[in-house]
């Protein structure tokens, strides 16, 4: 069973789970988060101990006498020494930190796109591009918010709070404590509470921002479309709703956010007043110097000052969390299509291919396909024909095991395909499709997709092989020219030809083309079947074709209707028959 996320980032609820999910990422680096654990302790003692040194030196200019400004000067210096402990401690624990939480996103960023490739057809189908690496970009980027303030700002600022007001009640009395304590914690509660208040409207905004970016992306992506009917007015239209969306969105989150800034300045005026008062009324009583009220003074700005930040950073912090829940929660879709426990690698030895009984439907109240049996013996070609939304690429499809079928079996040299490693499986098959999309990339780069590993000769020949040569003479920049998003630079022909190449540079042992040809002109048509004529001698092949005059030579056409094969024969003894291909192929003369 699939599972199923919400598309909002945040959550209503703290989540711990998150973290569960990060830890085995970062575990590995054990040593070096404790390394960066000590420095975090080393630059909060540096940032507790400076505020005393403050005091001393003001306390120490105030006395007066002939050693003072020595002793004031020193002072200042060791105030200053920590100060500079407190950021270089923290730069050192950023750095060591850094590294962990970099290759905690790599890992996890690598896992989650390894996944994505492994789920079914039907997953890609339904979800939408742009959305989806928008979750991607927020789950990494939830990760290192994540470990940036939560690890190194949030905790370290409560644990120095506990520090600073045991020192305080230790040194001036209970007073300032509470004082500070109260604050802090009213200041905590009110920006949890006006934070949970705000999760709607920033989730009101997330949404926004996915939807704007998805459509974007899906717009551009059709270019081509969007040119050919002349709707880039209403393409705009579509983006500036969405845009307009986003915007009343991020307005309202705008007006929650001035709200929660007003009360958590109010709560840190109204603190650091009442402790002012307080210690400037025991400084008139004598019972405290002119140091201690500094030093009051110091410690108060230093909590509040990272507080500033706690609104932001609880919010975030809930977002990053959802965020990389969500991402994880990719993880958990469990594909329709999976290597059976114990699969083996697929063996060809000839090469047949066999549809038996075959029987599929996408959804339970539509059927495709209903008891097809065909079969390609080696280096035979084997034609399906037949009238649009027959299931003839379906057979394509299934022959992948994109999907699987749902009664039957589809054999290759004897050996039920879903026994076999999916990888293994397409390992031995080439496909040249009906639209060949490409990689925003070079040519050479694009054909030795096929075969990654392939080298430039290999490449120089598949080239010729797909009589693809005179073309890439004719580019400047040859096979560094790039093909641009989708391949869109180049013609249909010329991206068809490609496609060869990467089969030829693929070589394996069986060859699908589907309907390779329909889009082309007559001239491109003939030079593809050219090309196909030589690649496909030899080999065990199955071609959709709609135009029937591109199959007359295979050793057997099949005749698709209605998910049935109705027909099967050679080109002339169907004609002879005078049945269904018959009038197909009267049909495609006229």
């Amino acid at each position: 069973m699939r599972s199923s996320h919400s598309a909002s980032h945040e959550a209503t609820g703290f989540s711990w789970r998150a973290i569960r999910m990060i830890w085995p990422y970062l575990a590995q680096y054990r040593a070096r988060i404790a390394l960066a654990l000590g420095c975090l302790v080393l630059a909060k003692l540096g940032s507790i101990w400076a505020p005393f040194l403050l005091k001393h030196a003001v306390d120490t200019m105030g006395a007066g006498g002939a050693a003072w400004l020595k002793a004031a000067l020193g002072l200042v210096a060791a105030y200053g020494a920590a100060r500079f402990a407190n950021v270089m401690f923290g730069e050192i624990r950023d750095t060591l930190f850094g590294r962990v939480t970099e290759r905690a996103m790599r890992r996890v960023g690598l896992r989650v796109f390894e996944h994505l490739h492994g789920l079914d057809l039907d997953f890609h189908l339904e979800r939408r591009t742009g959305g989806l690496a928008r979750d991607i970009e927020r789950g990494t980027n939830g990760i290192s918010f994540l470990m940036r303030f939560f690890v190194f700002n949030i905790a370290p600022t409560l644990f120095e709070i506990l520090v600073v007001a045991g020192l305080l009640a230790w040194n001036y009395g209970i007073a300032y404590a509470a004082i500070t304590l109260v604050a802090v914690l009213a200041y905590i509660a009110f920006s949890i509470v006006a934070t949970e208040w705000r999760t709607t409207y920033v989730r009101a905004a997330n949404l926004a921002d996915s939807a704007s970016n998805t459509l974007a992306v899906d717009s551009l992506l059709n270019y081509e479309t969007v040119k050919y009917f002349g709707n880039e007015a209403h393409e705009a239209a579509r983006y500036d709703a969405e845009l307009g969306r986003w915007e009343e969105a991020r307005r309202k989150n705008r007006l929650t956010l001035f709200a929660l800034n007003a009360g958590q300045a109010l709560i840190v005026a109204l603190a650091m007043t009442a402790s002012m008062a307080l210690a400037a009324r025991d400084v008139s009583r004598a019972q405290m110097s002119v140091g201690d009220f500094v030093l009051i003074n110091a410690f108060m700005m230093q909590l509040f000052m990272p507080l500033n930040f706690l609104g932001m950073v609880y919010r975030e912090i809930k977002g990053s969390l959802a965020a990389i829940e969500e991402m994880f929660g990719l993880l958990a879709v469990r594909p329709r299509v999976a290597d059976r426990p114990g699969a083996r690698p697929l063996a060809v030895s000839g090469a047949r291919v066999e549809f038996r009984n075959v029987a599929f439907r996408y959804q339970a109240e539509r059927e495709i396909l209903r008891g097809v049996n065909l079969r390609i013996e080696p280096g035979t070609k084997l034609a399906v024909v037949g009238a649009s939304g027959s299931g003839k690429s379906t057979l394509v499809k299934l022959l992948f095991r994109f999907y699987d079928v749902s009664a039957g079996a589809i054999l290759i040299d004897g050996q039920d395909i879903r026994e076999v490693t999916q990888q293994s499986l397409r390992a031995a098959i080439g496909i040249v499709p009906q639209d060949t999309v490409l990689f925003n990339d070079t040519l050479l780069e694009n054909i030795r997709f096929g075969r990654p590993g392939a080298s430039d000769a290999d490449v120089q020949q598949a080239v010729r092989m797909a009589h693809l040569a005179d073309f890439v003479a004719q580019l400047p920049l040859g096979l560094a020219t790039r093909v641009g998003e989708r391949g869109l630079k180049l013609s249909g022909g010329e991206r068809q030809r490609v496609a060869i190449a990467r089969t030829i540079l693929k070589r394996p042992p069986i060859l699908v083309f589907d309907e390779a040809t329909s889009s082309l002109d007559s001239k491109a048509e003939r030079l593809i079947l050219e090309a196909l004529a030589e690649i496909a001698h030899g080999h065990t092949s199955l071609v959709i074709a709609h135009r029937l005059s591109t199959v007359v030579d295979a050793d057997c056409i099949a005749v698709l209707d209605d998910g049935r094969v109705i027909e099967q024969g050679r080109h002339e003894e169907l004609l002879a028959a005078g049945g269904a291909y018959a009038a197909l192929w009267r049909n495609q003369q006229t």
